[in-house]
């Protein structure tokens, strides 16, 4: 029996630290971060059973045998409870549920020696990854199982490591600890090329064969992309097997595609390729009727007519369905889970990390803001619905242009502006305090002791005259007939009328300083910031270019992953009963067990016989090469 509590204590748990009082910046103190439960068990309770044996011990010595084995028992006892805590921090640190594993070891026969001995190698496997020791790493890998899976977990841990220690400035040990996190990226990459040229078949298989590491249980593929590892998902392995999904085994060319819709209806029907092409038609004829509802029937004197009302109601109608494909796609409820089984709370995060799904909740956040405007607070000009439509139906056409994404021309093309608006942003949070900042000096002098800042309606406030002179300067707009005070027209210089009616504008004062002021500061905005963000856009450029494959193809995956469970607007309202009713997604559903029944009858003897010769072949591949 593997002493696991003693190699913890020895290396991960700090002896010089007092981990209730005082926090250290070592590996303990990192994994405490993470939780402090899980990483308590593995560092302190070793320490406090192993002293308070050796007092009972000291205190009994006519019985030191018994005393043994009583220790002994308690220490594999332990032993389990820390592989158990080590498990769970792995867990919690990628944010998986615990997969449950009971009816898998139904399934499986128990070979008692084998299974102790995996066992035993993937917690001091795990343990190396903790304790970022290399060399015992890649042994322990190199002699368990499910090395693809296995090893790319290992990669996930150790960058999250990697960047909790970097947040507490621990650069030396992120650097390592991300070096090594590269190194199982590597071995895992190298494992697929060579398992690609020996039987390419198997190896695309073996990117969506699902298992269970460390109670994380995913298929390759699916974890790499949950983890951004962008090289494993742009690997051949993984485009070939995305290709079978987007056509859903259908030739992989536009018109034996296209024939098939007659040979084989169902699989071309739900192809993910047929759904993206039908979802964007209906999306551009939603479009056209929408734009047509807000060029024209807003106002409830052209609303009664019948061609406004069909055009609004078939938008309400693709809207509502397309709105609860969003919502399935962002908590995971019904089939949307997939092949993920992480929790809600992950999917909701992944969910929002994506640019384009931001764009979805906004524009439907917006067309539901019109809608109350329109419904519960109407005017006789129906202005702040008008806008708030007009607004929405912006976003709609910036949705629009998700359809490109998986050309692989235009693809690209989309993420480096996705990329450059990130650059803008950061341009944008440097730019406001300088406008801000040469705004105040030009309106203190050119209005001093204006004691109307934030009277009267909120579209006369002061603050907007603040920005606008600096803001519209950096498009070259310079207004220096109202800098130098020289335009005296449509303003007033009597106090009580401005202070009475902020409609009214108060005429500047000549001041020089002023003038001054914005030579320096549209030298500095001109010719420094201006070129700043330019040169960032460059940057992100050729980053992106360089990179524009690979980045491609995982945006790819994120569609397709999409497309094949989503149903498109409006048709998937049909289907709704269905999918609420017997969810692919729930284990308890009838329909689900017969489905499972099934496949453990389905698997043939020649096939279990290629799963095996493919495992022996791949790892003989691995002590190979890898050596």
């Amino acid at each position: 029996m593997i002493d696991l509590p003693g190699l913890y204590e020895q290396t991960v748990a700090c002896k010089k630290c007092d981990f209730e009082e005082k926090d250290c910046l070592h590996m303990q103190w990192i994994l405490k971060q993470i939780q402090e439960t899980h990483a308590k068990q593995l560092c302190h309770e070793f320490k406090d059973m192993k002293k308070k044996q050796r007092e009972k011990i000291s205190e009994a010595n006519n019985d030191l045998n018994k005393e043994n084995d009583d220790l002994e028992k308690k220490t594999t006892k332990l032993s389990k409870y820390v592989a158990d805590a080590a498990t769970g921090l792995c867990r919690k640190m990628l944010r998986y549920r615990e997969y449950n594993t009971q009816e898998q070891s139904q399934q499986k026969p128990n070979n008692g020696n084998d299974e102790s001995k995996d066992a035993d190698i993937s917690d001091i496997l795990l343990w190396a990854i903790f304790a970022n020791r290399k060399d015992i790493a890649e042994i322990c890998w190199l002699r368990g199982d499910n090395h693809l899976l296995t090893g790319l977990v290992c990669s996930a841990i150790l960058r999250k490591l990697s960047k909790k220690a970097n947040n507490v400035k621990e650069q030396v040990l992120s650097s390592d600890l991300e070096e090594h996190s590269k190194m199982f990226e590597r071995r895992c990459i190298g494992m697929m090329d060579s398992m690609y040229e020996e039987d390419s078949k198997h190896a695309i298989n073996l990117m969506d064969d699902e298992a269970v590491v460390w109670g994380i249980y995913s298929s390759p593929l699916t974890f790499a992309y949950e983890n951004f590892m962008y090289d494993i998902v742009a690997h051949t392995s993984s485009q070939k097997l995305m290709n079978k999904q987007w056509y859903n085994n259908l030739a992989p060319d536009l018109k034996p595609f296209l024939k098939s819709a007659f040979k084989k209806p169902k699989r071309f029907l739900t192809a993910p390729l047929t759904k993206y092409v039908f979802n964007y038609m209906m999306f551009f004829s939603m479009l056209v009727m929408y734009s047509a509802f807000v060029l024209t029937s807003i106002s409830t004197k052209y609303y009664v007519l019948n061609i406004g009302r069909l055009f609004e109601y078939f938008f309400y109608f693709w809207s509502a369905g397309d709105f609860i494909e969003e919502l399935i796609s962002c908590f995971g409820y019904l089939e949307a889970r997939g092949r993920s089984h992480r929790g809600y709370y992950s999917r909701m995060k992944r969910y929002l990390y994506d640019f384009w799904n931001v764009v979805d909740l906004l524009s439907y956040a917006l067309l539901i803001a019109a809608l109350s405007v329109r419904h519960f607070h109407p005017s006789e000009r129906f202005t702040v619905a008008r806008r708030m439509f007009s607004l929405s139906l912006l976003v709609m056409y910036l949705r629009f242009l998700e359809v490109f994404l998986i050309h692989r021309k235009l693809g690209p093309t989309l993420i480096m502006i996705k990329e450059m608006l990130k650059d803008l942003f950061r341009f944008l949070f440097i730019a406001v305090f300088v406008v801000l900042g040469v705004g105040m000096y030009y309106h203190a002098n050119l209005w001093p002791d204006h004691q109307t800042i934030w009277s009267g309606d909120w579209t006369n406030w002061r603050i907007w005259t603040i920005i606008y002179y600096p803001y519209w300067q950096l498009y070259g707009e310079l207004n220096l007939e109202s800098l130098d005070g020289s335009d005296q027209s449509d303003c007033t210089n009597q106090t009580s009328i401005w202070e009475s009616d902020t409609s009214i504008e108060r005429c500047p004062r000549e001041d020089w300083t002023v003038p001054a002021v914005a030579a320096i500061y549209l030298l500095f905005s001109n010719l420094l910031l201006v070129n700043l963000v330019i040169a960032m856009f460059s940057y992100t450029f050729e980053r992106v270019q360089e990179n524009s494959e690979k980045l491609w193809r995982f945006e790819r995956y994120t569609v397709i992953n999409d497309y094949d469970w989503r149903i498109p607007s409006p048709i998937n309202i049909l289907f709704l009963p269905y999918r609420f009713l017997c969810c692919p997604a729930r284990e308890e559903c009838c329909l689900q067990q017969c489905k499972r029944k099934a496949l453990k009858h389905f698997i043939s003897v020649s096939d279990m016989f290629d799963t095996f010769v493919f495992q022996t072949i791949s790892k003989s591949i691995i002590f190979v090469s890898l050596r």
